[in-house]
């Protein structure tokens, strides 16, 4: 029989703070994306109903299609993976599609917000993938708030970023060129 201690050695399930895939997509994929993308009649994004101030961006969403079946497909394979081995949420699926957004300078940002709500379905995971060659702009870093401090994402094109919708985050401001990403909610079941 093993000796008793007064340390009890727990391994509980954690969900970390967030996971990435690189090169998830290769650069002549980001730029099929992009073309899907504006080939789309953009809106203004909003945030938190219509609260203006905190969101200046264009925004489109793009359907599974023969055209962007392959899109979800991989955006699906990623987040079930990552999801398994990362988050181990019980998800349900992309309940939104797959929005595409645009952020221009000078200045288009995402202000500091959690992509849960009131009015939402029940996100769970938040998807992002960086469309982008890092060198056609400036500013525009995906930032968490896992602390005070922000923990700024890769800008490689092609790179995906993966976190709780309840974490706090934010695209700092575009100061030159333009910033595209494709973004995805997983939804499911609400947390008990």
């Amino acid at each position: 029989m093993d000796e008793v201690s007064g340390v009890w050695h727990f391994n509980p399930d954690r969900t970390e703070p967030w996971a990435y895939w690189d090169e998830a997509f290769s650069a002549s994929e980001c730029e099929k994306i992009i073309a899907l993308g504006e080939a789309q009649t953009l809106i203004k994004g909003k945030a938190g109903g219509d609260i203006k101030a905190i969101r200046k961006s264009d925004i489109a969403f793009l359907t599974i299609s023969d055209e962007t079946s392959w899109i979800f497909q991989r955006v699906a394979g990623i987040l079930t993976s990552l999801n398994e081995r990362f988050f181990r949420f019980d998800l349900t699926g992309l309940a939104e599609g797959l929005q595409f957004t645009k952020y221009t300078a000078p200045g288009q940002r995402y202000g500091r917000h959690v992509d849960c709500g009131i009015g939402t379905p029940v996100r769970k995971l938040s998807f992002t993938l960086q469309l982008s060659d890092p060198d056609d702009y400036e500013g525009g870093d995906l930032c968490l708030y896992l602390s005070e401090k922000a923990t700024p994402m890769q800008r490689k094109r092609g790179y995906v970023a993966v976190f709780p919708s309840w974490t706090l985050h934010e695209v700092k401001p575009v100061t030159k060129g333009t910033r595209y990403s494709l973004v995805a909610w997983v939804t499911g079941k609400p947390f008990v």
